[in-house]
């Protein structure tokens, strides 16, 4: 398929909807900024308070309007709720490649499932929708339940980028590299994803 940015795409199973984020979602996100400022300690890019957030949002849509991102929010369907959003960035359709990230979900949300459904929509997609011969993920090397998450549906670690980044606090952060290949997709991981779900 021609991916197009400006289509609204709607990943969905009997678990949680994934619809493209809209500045107007700042509604549906802000009691997350303003309960969870956690949520954003290991963020590259921090939505902690309510301008934050519109900023957040505001960079996300101009990065799918300059056709580089794609950016979710995320629905939880047993709870019928907001839970937070995820994307793809750094999509480069000519190396059939992008990454899979600025993943957040509140609290509640956290260890229920909701992960991995989401990224069995989202790798499903990216495989084999848009033809995508690698998915990379990348996070704060601190950040132990991230990439254990990120292992736990078979991605593969890579490296280190060291010291590619800054966090919040102004301390540069080291950040590790996992992928899956379209290969692997196929071969194992998304019958392991769905074993899961």
């Amino acid at each position: 398929m021609d991916f197009d940015f400006n289509k609204k795409y709607i990943l969905e199973n009997e678990s949680v909807i994934l619809r493209p984020l809209e500045f107007s979602d700042v509604e549906n996100l802000i009691a997350f900024s303003i309960n969870e400022p956690e949520l954003w300690h290991y963020s590259l890019l921090p939505a902690s308070n309510e301008n934050e957030l519109k900023n957040y949002l505001k960079v996300a849509l101009e990065k799918r309007k300059n056709k580089v991102d794609y950016p979710f929010l995320v629905f939880d369907k047993k709870t019928n709720s907001y839970a937070g959003s995820t994307r793809f960035y750094d999509i480069q359709l000519s190396n059939k490649t992008l990454q899979l990230g600025y993943t957040w979900y509140g609290k509640d949300y956290q260890g229920t499932g909701l992960n991995k459904n989401c990224k069995y929509l989202l790798l499903e997609f990216a495989f084999e929708k848009m033809n995508m011969e690698r998915v990379e993920f990348r996070a704060d090397n601190a950040n132990k339940k991230s990439i254990a998450a990120m292992q736990s549906i078979g991605c593969q670690i890579e490296g280190i980028l060291r010291s590619n980044g800054v966090r919040p606090n102004g301390e540069r952060r080291d950040s590790i590299i996992l992928s899956i290949l379209k290969q692997e997709w196929k071969n194992s991981v998304k019958e392991n994803i769905l074993k899961r779900l």
